[in-house]
């Protein structure tokens, strides 16, 4: 499986990396142990988490349950040093976790120490902050986002990250942390946090977690020349779109188990157009005699801004399914005819 550097670090992954925020919730820890055998086996050497995971529901009693499987992965096996792992310190706002505090430079050192001992190991290769203090057009959120609607100053924001390097840099010292990364952040804030790494110091923001899918291609432009120029390797989630591009919900379908039978609207993903979409990517995957889950995953790895790409899977037929993906190459015949597609049918949600 081809490997990517993530931004400047020495950290190398594979191009495709293990989610797990429905182990504990959707997928048992049996399960979830199982999948982390078959990735493993499949070549895959990157697998992320979250100290908020799992979801489908987010549940106070439930935080840090994945972290929590994945740590007894490790001990039972004694194979931490064979993955690259990552996860994410909460954002602002989420009342299940430090009621709801910011990320702040007072919060870092306990978050680290919480997943680490949750994921019983000395180290976490990733850390990243899961979203900005100052708000996000994120989450569907990009309908009618207003930067001017934050209670942070631009000052406010400069402030915080200086502060936060100055505790990442601690955290890198003491050896916890090996490098850094943002999720559901922008162009703009990314900038930031690189600019004042160069200024004061600290760990360089070396990857982005966005949702990025072939129904969400927020960041093709003003993102992806960042990336590009400032060597920042993009991890995007949902390349399935919430399953959406598996096919398995269109015509009304919402298989039992499934994430649209527990959350609805698959977090504002469920719309007409985004069924009609689909049906054109899946008429596409026919056309081209492939797997459209197949198709979808290769599509995110092809990208040039893209380190590595995060699917999930609630059983292991779906992760087996998935990782038929693993070496496919579209042809650029099949990338100009998504393109052409992408263009009917833009941001369906």
């Amino acid at each position: 499986m081809k490997t990517n550097q993530l931004g400047r670090t020495d950290i190398t992954v594979t191009e495709y990396c293990l989610g797990t925020m429905t182990f504990g919730s959707q997928t048992d820890e049996a399960t979830a142990h199982a999948q982390i055998d078959r990735a493993r086996d499949a070549g895959i050497n990157f697998m992320d988490a979250a100290e908020m995971y799992p979801v489908n529901p987010v549940k106070k009693e439930t935080i840090g349950l994945t972290e929590q499987i994945l740590g007894n992965w490790f001990a039972k096996t004694g194979r931490r040093n064979e993955w690259i792992v990552a996860t994410k310190h909460s954002g602002e706002g989420l009342a299940a976790v430090r009621d709801g505090a910011p990320i702040t430079s007072d919060t870092i050192p306990g978050a680290v120490e919480s997943s680490l001992k949750r994921l019983q190991a000395d180290h976490i290769d990733l850390y990243q902050f899961h979203w900005p203090n100052r708000g996000s057009f994120m989450f569907r959120k990009n309908w009618r986002y207003d930067p001017t609607a934050s209670s942070y100053s631009r000052a406010d924001v400069i402030q915080d990250i200086e502060d936060c390097l100055g505790a990442l840099t601690r955290e890198v010292e003491r050896g916890t942390i090996r490098a850094f990364g943002l999720s559901n952040d922008s162009a703009w804030g990314t900038m930031q946090w690189l600019r004042e790494a160069d200024r004061v110091g600290g760990p360089r923001v070396a990857t982005i977690q966005n949702e990025y899918s072939l129904l969400c291609r927020m960041a093709d432009t003003d993102l992806a020349e960042l990336m590009h120029y400032e060597d920042v390797g993009l991890l995007p989630f949902s390349p399935l779109a919430a399953g959406l591009l598996s096919g398995k919900y269109q015509d009304g379908a919402v298989p039992e188990g499934s994430r649209m039978a527990i959350n609805g609207d698959l977090g504002g993903r469920k719309t007409e157009r985004a069924f009609a979409a689909v049906d054109a990517y899946l008429a596409l995957a026919r056309e081209f005699d492939i797997d459209p889950v197949h198709m979808a995953l290769a599509f995110t790895v092809q990208r040039p801004f893209v380190a590595s790409s995060i699917f999930g899977a609630t059983t292991l037929e779906q992760l087996d399914r998935a990782l038929g993906a693993i070496d496919l190459r579209l042809s650029e015949e099949l990338l100009e005819r998504i393109d052409a597609v992408h263009k009917q049918h833009p941001m369906p949600y």
